[in-house]
């Protein structure tokens, strides 16, 4: 069974899409950026903050102001341990807001939709249960899909990333996702670029305005023809000017994920990029 949670963790929730070389923005959320949130691997305890966290704003009373309950609840704190530490397995159900939760004492379906369980402290005396509170603790912390999400592979590693259900593509986790307005470094030509958009097209199927696909350029052999384009502007000579980076107007590139490096932050120019 999953073990007890005992710190705190929060994955990060940021990937994209767009389209190289015309301005095509079907399937862009939010200035390019789509949700999505890392999935939380490793084997060792953890603990969500927040409402049900011993540290989390409001604690108890907060948990039990969203429940409409004026006060703390006789056995709420121990609800809330016992979600905590005891040993319980959150297995998400398919395309639904329900989770089950497999415990010593039993196997229950909670609903995180209409916040509620089968099992008899929920359906009969009306409590905020502690299965309810323990799937609120897995999603919270990235062990288990939120309602609407479900896990997607990494193009470049493998790890587990929460993205939204129907959503289909190729995806980046939280280390291989370069963000929207960074600098990063191209491997192949030794030459510094600022990202303008992180697609969710890969490499084989996304295509230049010559009509041929990213990953059959020569340069691009070394990459995975399944990882997602990124898109990119070459910065040239704009560093040596003082001031702000306008992008604006510049040709934008394509490359495979794995293509781009990441910067350090000594590496990093110390300039605002406008324009994306």
């Amino acid at each position: 069974m999953t073990p007890a949670l005992t710190t705190d963790e929060r994955p990060d929730r940021t990937r994209g899409r767009s389209h190289h070389g015309r301005n095509r923005h079907d399937g862009i959320h939010e200035n390019g950026v789509a949700r999505g949130r890392r999935r939380f691997t490793e084997d060792r305890p953890d603990a969500p903050d927040g409402p049900d966290g011993p540290d989390g704003p409001g604690g108890l009373e907060e948990s039990n102001a969203r429940d409409g309950v004026d006060a703390v609840e006789p056995g709420d704190g121990e609800r809330t341990e016992r979600a905590r530490t005891e040993p319980m397995a959150v297995y998400p159900l398919r395309d639904d807001d329900r989770y089950l939760v497999d415990t010593e004492g039993g196997t229950y379906v909670v609903d995180l939709g209409s916040d509620t369980c089968t099992c008899p402290d929920h359906e009969i005396r009306g409590n905020r249960c502690k299965h309810l509170r323990r799937v609120g603790m897995e999603v919270g912390i990235g062990r288990v899909p939120a309602p609407g999400e479900r896990v997607a592979a990494c193009a470049v590693c493998g790890d587990g990333v929460f993205v939204p259900v129907r959503e289909e593509g190729a995806f980046l986790c939280g280390d291989h996702r370069p963000a929207v307005g960074s600098f990063v470094r191209d491997r192949e030509a030794d030459k510094l670029l600022v990202v303008t958009g992180v697609t969710t097209e890969r490499a084989d199927e996304y295509e230049t305005e010559e009509g041929k696909p990213i990953a059959d350029y020569d340069t691009n052999a070394a990459y995975g023809d399944h990882e997602p384009v990124v898109e990119a502007v070459y910065v040239g000579n704009a560093l040596r000017s003082p001031g702000t980076l306008d992008v604006s107007g510049r040709k934008r590139y394509g490359f495979p994920a794995s293509r781009l490096r990441r910067l350090d932050p000594t590496e990093r120019p110390d300039m605002p990029v406008i324009g994306i």
